[in-house]
């Protein structure tokens, strides 16, 4: 048993594909495929059920790949140890992001981040949160920033800021003249939101609730998607802070605020408990805090 057949096994249950799965470790098909088969002949179980559609595990193969990612994090911990005798700082540091926070969060904290810690680039992953949470438990991605709740056993989180939303609607729009809305309203009106699974449609249409029961609900990619069009006069739509601030301005569309209690969003940064690398989660931490982003409440 070695820690490559290990990765094989951990890769295929995230690909449900050996093909894929080889790509992802950077081997041939044929040797992923060897070294489960291997594998599998030393324990004297079938980890896999093959089809010509699906690779699926099974029931005993669930267990073997719940202890595999155990143990491949836990020799990760023991590399990042031997890191903390030169400097935690130092080195490739992998940060999951919703698609919301990512492409306005980023612009600021990098620049910030280049001067504190200039030997820690960032590889960034940009996904949904349920994605997020199956990765950094796997230990794909050392921390992630997400949107709260985010309650995972084996998890730690730290609360980073909260940003309130707006409603965006194209100029010449009936509502472009208002000075608030009220989140009933946005029933009435052709709303766009990102595609079921983001966290952020969800806490729009909870904060929205007529949303769901009667309004008209369009859906986008992106918030930049979404923005443009609106832009285009498609419809209206509702953007945390961070997309709204100056950088963003656009002549062809308005930003109204909510009438209060206006509807907000608590995002936060989650890592492993057994993560070893502090000192580099709290650079994150101070980054974040220093960015020059109207209208968020730092915590």
């Amino acid at each position: 048993m070695t820690l490559n057949e290990l990765r094989f096994v951990v890769a295929v249950a995230q690909a449900r594909n050996f093909r894929r799965a080889a790509e992802k470790c950077f081997v041939t098909q044929p040797a992923l495929s060897l070294g489960i088969k291997k594998l599998e002949e030393e324990l004297d179980v079938a980890i896999f059920e093959r089809s010509r559609s699906e690779v699926t595990p099974t029931e005993i193969g669930e267990k073997i790949i719940e202890q595999a990612n155990v143990i491949l994090e836990e020799s990760t911990r023991l590399k990042e140890l031997a890191k903390l005798g030169t400097n935690p700082l130092q080195g490739l540091f992998k940060l999951g992001m919703i698609h919301s926070v990512g492409p306005y969060l980023l612009p600021e904290m990098i620049p910030i981040l280049r001067v504190n810690v200039p030997e820690m680039p960032l590889e960034v992953e940009e996904n949904l949160t349920a994605n997020l949470e199956v990765q950094l438990r796997n230990g794909v991605i050392d921390a992630a920033i997400i949107a709260l709740p985010f309650d995972i056993p084996g998890i730690e989180v730290q609360t980073l800021y909260d940003e309130d939303f707006s409603v965006v609607v194209p100029a010449n729009h009936h509502w472009a003249k208002r000075k608030q809305i009220k989140p009933a309203e946005l029933s009435d009106e052709k709303v766009l939101l990102l595609n079921s699974g983001h966290c952020f449609s969800n806490q729009v249409t909870q904060a929205c609730p007529e949303l769901s029961r009667k309004g008209e609900v369009l859906q986008g990619n992106s918030l930049e998607t979404i923005r443009n069009m609106v832009a285009s006069n498609l419809g209206i739509t509702v953007l945390p802070a961070s997309a709204t601030v100056a950088r963003y301005e656009n002549p062809l569309l308005k930003v109204i605020p909510f009438a209060k209690p206006v509807p907000t969003r608590r995002i936060a940064i989650a890592w492993r408990k057994s993560f070893v690398r502090m000192a580099a989660i709290e650079q994150l931490v101070a980054a974040i805090t220093q960015v020059n982003i109207a209208n968020l409440e730092m915590h």
